[in-house]
């Protein structure tokens, strides 16, 4: 046999296996899917007998609940039934009752009535009776109702006025002690409530070295080193025979500091020339400038004030190199702001306010430049250009009575600053030139005719003047004030301004024997 009958043969064996394979196949799948029928079908009548069992159990539960609703709006019905026979029940009881009122209304009325026409009548025959004895008291004491009354009130008036006088009198007596004593009280308790340094810082004016060697290294050549310095920070140096001392002459006092913090640093470094001189007073002066900004900081912060404004902070911190009298102004400052702080609250008045406004009281004496102004008008002007308060404004323009005072916090800064310039070891003085300028203002107040007593007041910040009432005119005494005032500035020289007041009374005095 062949190959070729060999792979006929093969061939057509495959085919017929295939075809028997793919009939066999064709019948398994019919039985299969004949299977897969019945059982959907059987499956499905089980599902349907269940769904008609479930929705046959959700009808009868819904016509349950049905019932139970209908019955129950059923008996709600027959409750507000029964609720409105009651209501109706005893609506009718009550309009029985109210005929019943109306009926013994109506009975009192007309008894009223009558009892009224009693009355009428009565009051006529008293009024004829009134009117007939008015005439008979008219005819026997030959005057009228209304005269008679009007001396009565008169008397009665007279009476009131003089008990009214006595009593305001007692009154303001007692209120005047009390008053004196509470002040006295809250003043001292401020006093003792608030710690404070009794040393005197003052601005350093002296400039101590080693050896007189450093004179002349100072001066330099031909004196070029002492004038760069004294060009660059406009303070006089004073180089004399003073042993182991340079002088510092100067009025501004910032300007001080930085001469002797610039030549502690020339003397320290040991270069001493013009241009190193510029750059350490420059450096020094940017080092002044940001040292203040840092005190007038710390100082709001240690008093709690906040929201201030930087020119303020800044010249805060400007207090600190200058004095008054010897006294540190920003260490016053600070002692008046938890002076008033303190007094404030015990009148029950706003402390941050009066701490606030007792820091910046003095700020007049620290600007920028030195306008014809009392510092305490400058220093109001420069609050009201930052936008403080006009309580605050107010309180530092009146501090010394340049303006009037408006509001509590006012007086209360006024009291707290002579508090702190009077404590003992507070403020020195020449007392000599003190009691001359004193005497040479009331001197020259008495050289007025007419003048019977002078009265330097407020460490000379005023001037009361006494005149004769029977020898001055009140024309001549304001002529007085007008001519004491231009010749004061003429020939005296003092800080700040003067008031002088004239007062010329007229008194009349009477003796009750």
């Amino acid at each position: 046999m062949d190959i070729l009958t060999i792979v006929i043969i093969a061939l057509v064996s495959a085919g017929l296996g295939i075809t028997a394979s793919v009939t066999f196949l064709r019948r398994a799948l019919e039985k299969k899917s004949r299977q897969v029928l019945k059982d959907a079908k059987t499956e499905a009548e089980v599902i349907k007998k269940e769904k008609i069992l479930q929705a046959k159990e959700k009808f009868l539960q819904l016509k349950t609940e049905h019932e139970k609703y209908v019955s129950d709006k059923n008996s709600q019905i027959a409750a507000n039934e029964n609720s409105l026979k009651q209501k109706e029940s005893t609506l009718s009881q009550k309009m029985e009752e109210l005929g019943r009122k109306q009926n013994e209304v109506a009975l009192i009325k007309d008894n009223l009535s009558q009892q009224l026409e009693i009355v009428t009548k009565k009051q006529a025959d008293l009024d004829r009776s009134h009117k007939q004895q008015l005439e008979q008291l008219e005819s026997i004491s030959g005057l009228s109702a209304d005269e008679a009354k009007a001396q009565l009130i008169e008397t009665l008036k007279d009476e009131a006025q003089s008990d009214a006088q006595t009593y305001i009198k007692d009154i303001m007596e007692e209120a005047r002690i009390s008053a004196t004593k509470e002040a006295r009280k809250i003043v001292v308790q401020s006093i003792q409530r608030t710690a404070t340094e009794v040393a005197i810082e003052n601005s350093v004016s002296v400039f101590p070295i080693e050896n007189d060697e450093i004179k002349g290294r100072v001066i330099g050549r031909e004196g070029r080193n002492i004038r760069a310095l004294e060009a660059a920070t406009g303070v006089e140096i004073i180089v004399d025979d003073t042993p182991e001392a340079i002088i510092l002459s100067g009025f501004d006092p910032v300007r001080r500091e930085i001469a002797r913090l610039s030549l502690h640093k020339l003397v320290t470094d040991g270069r001493i020339h013009p241009a190193r001189i510029e750059e350490v007073v420059a450096k020094t002066q940017k080092q002044i400038d940001q040292e203040i900004i840092e005190i007038g900081k710390r100082t709001t912060i240690d008093l709690g004030i906040h929201g201030m404004h930087h020119e303020l902070i800044r010249l805060v911190g400007k207090m600190k190199y200058r004095s008054s009298y010897g006294q540190n102004l920003l260490q016053h400052s600070k002692e008046v702001a938890n002076l008033a702080a303190t007094m404030a609250s015990e009148l029950g008045l706003n402390p941050k306010l009066a701490k606030r406004a007792a820091l910046l009281h003095d700020i007049g004496k620290v600007p920028d430049n030195e306008p014809d102004l009392p510092h305490a008008i400058l220093g109001m002007k420069l609050a009201e250009k930052y936008k403080e308060k006009p309580e605050i404004c107010n309180a530092i323009g009146s501090h010394h009575e340049e303006v009037e005072m408006d509001n509590l916090i006012s007086p209360i800064i006024q009291v707290c600053d002579a508090i702190s310039g009077a404590r003992p070891g507070a403020r020195r003085e020449v007392v000599e030139a003190y009691i001359k300028r004193l005497n040479d203002l009331e001197e020259l107040a008495l050289s007025y005719p007419g003048v019977v007593k002078t009265y330097a007041i407020q460490a000379g910040r005023e001037l009361r003047v006494i005149v004769g009432s029977d020898k001055i005119t009140d024309k001549e005494a304001e002529e007085i004030s007008y001519d004491l005032s231009k010749k004061i500035q003429t020939e005296m020289t003092y800080p700040g301004q003067i008031k002088i007041t004239v007062i010329r009374e007229t008194r009349s005095v009477a003796f009750a024997k």
